[in-house]
Order: C-alpha cells, then structure tokens, then sequence
C-alpha cells in the first residue's frame, strides 16, 4: 500500500506496518529510512516509548516490526538518551552494537549497551541503522549521496535554539566531508505552529534570535501566548548552513493535530507514546 502525501513523501505500508517516506531519499538506491506512525501496532498501536504503558515484550515487537518493515531487520541499532541538546554522537563502530534489537535485556549486557548522552546521530558505517524517538520534537533525517553518509536529529525547541541541526551537518562536513549543499534533508511529522503555544519567554528568544523571520506570532484566541513555526526555523538553519531549498523535504504535518495517525505529548501529557525515525546505510 502506498498513499502520495504532501513535500514530496508517501505512506507506505510493509509487513502490515505503515510509515512515511521521502521520496528523494527513497532514490538513493543505498539507503533505507522511515518515519513511524502510532498505527498497527503491538496491541494496537506502535508505540516505541521503552519508559510508557506498554508491556516490554509490546516494545520489543514494536521495534522488530518497523525495523523489519523497512528492510532493516539486521541492521545494528543505535540509540540516544535525547536530553534537549544540541551535542552530536558519531557512529564509528557497531562492534558494541546488538545485531538482533532487545531493548530489555539481563543488567549485565545492558550495562555494557547504554545509549550515549546527545540529540543527533551520524554515520557511514553500513548497516547501523540510527533512531530518533519523538512525541512532538521534529525528526530530521539527512543523507549525503555523495560520500554515503546519513544523519538523525531530534530537535524540539530547546534542541532548535541551540542549534542541533547545524552542528550535525557541521559534523558531517568535518568527519565524511560532505558539501552542505548536496545534503537530503526530510522533515517528519511534528508540532506545527498551528498547535505550538509557548509564553512570551519563548517566543522572544526566537524573535531574538531569527528577527529576520516571523518565526513567532501572537496567538489569536489566547492572550499572552504566541505560536512558534518550528519548522521555519529549521530550514532557516539549513539554508544559513549551506544547504539548498530544493533539497529541504517536509511532511508538513502536525502530530498534535492528528493524534489518531501520531503521537503527542502536548495533546496526550506524559502517557503519550513515541514514534521512532530511523535512517541507515544499507548493505547494496
């Protein structure tokens, strides 16, 4: 099954398992990414929050399912304690890495396997397939088709103003040499700014730091709120970084909004569950 969607991805379904595509990305003959939903899940729905409701053995199934649906089943697994930074973790090695994914295992190989501490993920290791857990935040994937290099970023709005998504593809140039300019960028679904209020503190730091843009608005219903355009900043970022507005692909939708397909924390509180985005070098 497969359903176009706006920004240039479609919704495909694997497996009995749904999740977008880029399709941009989905031309790099050596790559393979998604974007989850909620939907079809292990009990129902597809959540991938390890700290929710679900039982561990759901969670497992969770994530052996996507994984499988886009074709990445065998593939290392790499994780991150996403603490709102803008720190970024390079992938040098999957020696350490568990080959067939567990996320709950005996404490004594689970000591060996904790996730390092950070907001973005980069690699050219083949076969290590790199994740992103939100419920909200903006999942950012990046590929570089040049030197075979790809990216994950979670970025919510402490992550953006710190400038998460710049220092990945800073990252990237330093560590694969890639060109800003020849980078893939595909934007998942995320808090829009139809849903995204936040108090005047907020607001005014990213008018502070983006005047150029109306990155910020008053709210239109609610004194003393204002509405954030993520989104806007982020491709403010990518194109202040050197990459090109062609190569700037978003899904343009609002998890908040459609919680019936998405999961949101600000529509749903902290019993919310999490979507994975994962992106990988695969074997050709």
């Amino acid at each position: 099954m497969s359903i176009a969607r706006s920004g240039g991805f479609i919704l495909r379904k694997n497996r009995e398992v749904p999740y977008y595509s880029c399709l941009a990305l989905e031309n790099i003959s050596w790559l393979r990414h998604g974007f989850s939903t909620r939907t079809d899940g292990s009990g129902g729905t597809l959540n991938l929050n390890p700290a929710g409701m679900d039982t561990p053995e759901r969670i497992n199934d969770n994530y052996s399912r996507l994984l499988s649906a886009i074709g990445l089943e065998n593939a290392a697994f790499v994780s991150l304690n996403q603490i709102h930074s803008n720190l970024v973790y390079v992938v040098e090695s999957t020696a350490y890495l568990p080959r067939m994914f567990n996320l709950f295992q005996p404490e004594e190989i689970v000591r060996t396997r904790q996730a390092e501490t950070g907001d973005a993920l980069v690699t050219n290791i083949e076969n290590t397939a790199l994740t992103i857990k939100t419920a909200d935040c903006f999942p950012i994937l990046i590929a570089d088709p040049v030197h075979r290099a790809v990216g994950a970023v979670h970025s919510g709005w402490r992550g953006t103003l710190a400038g998460v998504l710049p220092r990945a593809i800073d990252e990237m140039s330093r560590r694969f040499q890639s060109d800003p300019a020849r980078l893939l960028f595909a934007i998942g679904p995320a808090i829009r700014e139809c849903c995204f209020e936040v108090g005047e503190e907020v607001a005014r730091l990213f008018s502070k730091t983006y005047p150029e843009a109306a990155t910020a608005r008053p709210h239109p219903t609610a004194p003393g709120k204002y509405l954030v355009n993520l989104a806007a900043v982020l491709k403010i970022q990518m194109t202040q970084s050197g990459a090109r507005p062609e190569n700037q692909h978003d899904l343009e939708m609002c998890t908040c909004c459609n919680t019936r397909e998405f999961f949101s924390w600000r529509a749903q509180g902290a019993a919310a569950g999490r979507m994975l985005s994962v992106i990988a070098v695969s074997y050709c």
